[in-house]
């Protein structure tokens, strides 16, 4: 009985010994499960905060990629806007030139119609410069006849009213006729014959007949009564004169100058067109019967052409 004890306490002690050694393995396999797990979690945890700054680093490089693009999309719009900038400035600068181009086309024809108005200018100056040129040489033939005029009749102590820029010698009518009467008093033929042989003589002479186109006799009358009487009146007086001084010119002129007088002897009466006024502009009454003699040149008409020219020359 007592072998048996011992046996089975051996055995006992066996299985004991066998159970506690399992459970020392099982509870190193469960502390080095343990140990294992906490490994893995700490890798995990390691891992996955790894991978959280991996993904963060990535979200941040992400970041930085898309403000990169942004900033890229943002200069290609820049230079989007720029090149269509440069385009429009192209197409204005296209414009301008061809603005330039009609510009400088307008400018030559505005060059050839200025020099065509230069040549035109030219032309009329020179037409203006020949033109007073006559007319000066006119002007002074004009004061070298008035001037000669004067003086002649100076030298015969006769004292006569001579126009200073017409040579228009004034005769009273109250003198040469009565009142309403075209008949030479006898007053009046010798008041004629004293001034009309030296009028007509300086105008004959050899330096001035050139340039004489006519020798006029003009009658005036006053304003009283009626035009149409007037005119007949101071008609018949002028053509009295002329009638006298016909009948007398052989005794101061020559056969040839005599001739020549025919030729230039002009008579008009005026009736009482261009009365004399007295200092109040009232009508002269007395002064406006009157006969005047005067001259006129051949080219005294190119006074009045002159001012047309330069009438057109300024417009």
């Amino acid at each position: 009985m007592r072998r048996r004890k011992k046996s089975e306490d051996y055995g006992f002690n066996v299985w004991r010994s066998y159970s506690d050694m399992m459970a020392g393995v099982l509870l190193l396999f469960v502390l080095i499960m343990c140990v294992t797990l906490f490994q893995a979690q700490k890798s995990y945890n390691e891992s996955l905060k790894e991978r959280d700054e991996k993904l963060a680093m990535q979200e941040a490089y992400t970041q930085e990629i898309l403000d990169q693009q942004n900033a890229l999309n943002e200069k290609e719009g820049q230079l989007q806007s720029q090149n269509e900038q440069i385009k429009s400035q192209d197409e204005l600068l296209a414009q301008q030139k061809a603005m330039l181009d009609e510009l400088a086309i307008q400018l030559k024809d505005q060059e050839k119609t200025l020099n065509a108005q230069q040549t035109a200018l030219d032309e009329k100056t020179a037409l203006l410069a020949d033109q007073q040129k006559k007319i000066d040489n006119i002007i002074g033939v004009k004061a070298e006849v008035v001037e000669a005029l004067r003086q002649e009749f100076s030298q015969n102590d006769i004292n006569v009213d001579i126009d200073a820029k017409t040579g228009a010698m004034t005769l009273d009518a109250n003198v040469m006729f009565d009142v309403n009467e075209a008949e030479l008093t006898e007053d009046g033929q010798e008041a004629l014959r004293k001034v009309l042989p030296i009028y007509c003589k300086v105008l004959l002479e050899e330096e001035y007949k050139p340039y004489l186109a006519e020798i006029i006799i003009d009658g005036y009358t006053d304003t009283d009564g009626d035009y149409t009487y007037n005119l007949e009146l101071s008609q018949q007086r002028s053509l009295a004169v002329a009638e006298y001084l016909l009948e007398i010119q052989y005794e101061f002129l020559s056969a040839d100058q005599s001739l020549d007088l025919q030729d230039y002897l002009t008579v008009n009466g005026h009736s009482m067109a261009n009365p004399i006024l007295d200092a109040q502009g009232n009508v002269n009454k007395e002064a406006s019967r009157r006969v005047e003699v005067k001259f006129r040149l051949k080219d005294d008409e190119m006074i009045s052409e002159l001012s047309e020219i330069m009438s057109d020359t300024q417009s």
